[in-house]
């Protein structure tokens, strides 16, 4: 299945009953964690940053005849507003992936590979894991990459980028656990790269659509689902054609 047709999958079963309250509780419980956190720190955070982009920026542009002070602090308030939607996008898919992406995996196997032999290269604590590495990854990516908000514009770009990454690296780790092993598990992510960063870019896309971005951690999290199970049937097909197709194990 082509990364679209996993995302039409995705649409199609997003109001399932069994999906409607999981897309709801994890991005109520993220917009609380950041409400409060941007509340709290969010002058102090603009401040820092703006002094960062100033003190780069001095030497460079310190020629020039408007205020490089105000100008950082624009930028810096810009970002922060820039960073906090995906800041709560990727907590309610982390949140999503600890406490409700074994349900999803569940919905999507029984309905589309019934016979997919459960191989358990995945863990909790491995989820768990994978997910704070890509928040620590995207945390250092982005520090690293604030001077080139500099130059408009780099920083949204290296943004979505950043976001990207972070996207699938989560969700794929998420969607795979429970059917392949550990070797499936590195090979799919190797050669379905790909794909698996073009559902990534649009994931950090949709979460600046008004409205509509409220949906997009389940759906994309059914559509990484589905995508994978059926590049892992195709990879157990290509190694085992004979006990695959004895199997049964085709998608539907």
């Amino acid at each position: 299945m082509s990364v679209f047709g996993a995302l039409g999958y995705g649409l199609v079963n997003l109001f399932h009953p069994r999906m409607l309250w999981l897309m709801v509780w994890p991005m109520l419980v993220a917009l609380a964690l950041w409400g409060v956190a941007a509340f709290v720190l969010w002058a102090r955070l603009a401040v820092w940053i703006a002094g960062l982009l100033q003190q780069w920026a001095d030497p460079v542009l310190g020629w020039v005849p408007f205020d490089l002070g105000t100008a950082a602090t624009i930028i810096a308030n810009v970002m922060l507003l820039l960073l906090f939607v995906p800041l709560v996008y990727f907590t309610a898919i982390f949140i999503l992936g600890v406490f409700g992406m074994d349900k999803m995996v569940d919905h999507v196997a029984a309905t589309s590979f019934p016979k997919l032999e459960r191989r358990r290269g995945g863990s909790t604590a491995g989820a768990i894991w994978n997910g704070v590495s890509a928040l620590a990854g995207m945390a250092l990516m982005f520090v690293v990459s604030l001077p080139l908000w500099l130059v408009p514009p780099l920083g949204p770009i290296v943004l979505l980028g950043i976001l990207s990454w972070g996207n699938q690296k989560l969700l794929r780790y998420d969607a795979l656990s429970q059917h392949a092993d550990r070797t499936e598990m590195e090979r799919l992510f190797r050669e379905r790269r790909g794909a698996l960063w073009i559902l990534g870019i649009l994931l950090a896309l949709l979460a600046y659509v008004p409205l509509v971005g409220f949906l997009g951690p389940v759906l994309f999290g059914l559509a990484f689902i589905r995508y994978l199970l059926g590049a892992l049937i195709e990879l157990r097909y290509e190694r085992h054609p004979k006990e695959e197709l004895a199997r049964g194990n085709a998608a539907s």
